[in-house]
């Protein structure tokens, strides 16, 4: 599995401490790393129908999971099933939006 993000992304760092944990192994594509990674992910995100409602909001649509067979998805839990690996549990988010522990109205 190939998986693009970026460490600025509290969704793709929790996804780093997952599999940190868990230790399974997956291909990690910074895309704030260099142009080539922004480009290559870019080239992906401007055209697929799946991030369509990323775009509409203004979202980036990442971590991006791009299983070996080239499905993709911005589900964490579908992506882990693709490799074997048991849906997160709440113990495993390591970080939390205001909004998830009640923040936000």
């Amino acid at each position: 599995m190939k998986v693009y993000g970026t460490p600025i992304c509290i969704d793709c760092r929790n996804y780093r401490a997952i599999q940190k944990s868990r230790g399974f192994a997956a291909e990690y594509i910074d895309i704030t790393e260099n142009t080539a990674n922004l480009k290559e992910f870019l080239a992906i995100r401007d055209h697929d129908p799946l991030f369509a409602p990323q775009r509409e909001k203004g979202g980036i649509g990442i971590p991006l999971f791009v299983g070996e067979d080239g499905a993709m998805t911005l589900d964490v839990d579908e992506a882990l099933d693709w490799i074997g690996q048991p849906p997160v549990r709440p113990e495993e988010i390591v970080e939390h939006r205001a909004c998830d522990i009640g923040g936000c109205k």
